[in-house]
């Protein structure tokens, strides 16, 4: 009896792991591997993180956060770029330098080079309600909003905010959304 009752418990013991990684997985976070070099220096290929798919439900997205987002509707491929251009607002490229309502966007830290091709956003894109542009770090070899494929991104289209790094564990931690 003393044997039934163990086996028992490790059944229910799993059984609840089993939930709470469903649970987990499913409406609070969700591992993804960075593939490209996009988003460098801030994510590296095969860099492992952790998506945080709660906090939008709470608060808005903001300028600099890392979105991951599908890259097709059913696909199970995603994107990681950075939002820069939010709602109501005017993006355009203009020698190689990134304009927010005319204004330069001298705060961008995260793209280092000047951008050699605007793409769509050589013209002005007047975002939407909740929509935003977005770009990679590593703006001369990204596939973002500038490309009319991406093209800019509705909030209903993001997964979650990049979190934490997991892999490799040389760079475990927080990933820089500021």
């Amino acid at each position: 009896m003393k044997i039934l009752r163990e086996i028992l418990r490790w059944i229910v013991f799993i059984g609840f792991v089993v939930v709470m990684t469903f649970v987990i997985n499913t409406y609070v976070g969700q591992r993804t591997q960075v593939k490209g070099h996009s988003m460098e220096p801030a994510l590296q290929y095969h860099d492992n993180l952790i998506v945080d798919r709660l906090s939008y439900h709470f608060r808005t997205p903001e300028r600099f956060d890392i979105i991951v987002f599908p890259f097709s509707e059913g696909e199970d491929m995603y994107y990681i770029k950075r939002i820069i251009g939010l709602p109501g607002e005017t993006v355009q490229i203009i020698e190689g330098e990134v304009y927010i309502n005319g204004v330069i966007l001298i705060s961008d830290q995260f793209g280092k080079e000047l951008i050699s091709d605007p793409g769509i956003a050589r013209y002005p894109i007047t975002l939407g309600r909740e929509e935003y542009f977005v770009l990679g770090d590593n703006r001369n070899h990204s596939r973002d909003s500038r490309d009319p494929i991406v093209g800019v991104r509705h909030r209903s289209d993001f997964i979650g905010r990049a979190w934490i790094r997991i892999w490799p564990l040389s760079s475990f931690g927080i990933v820089d959304n500021e």
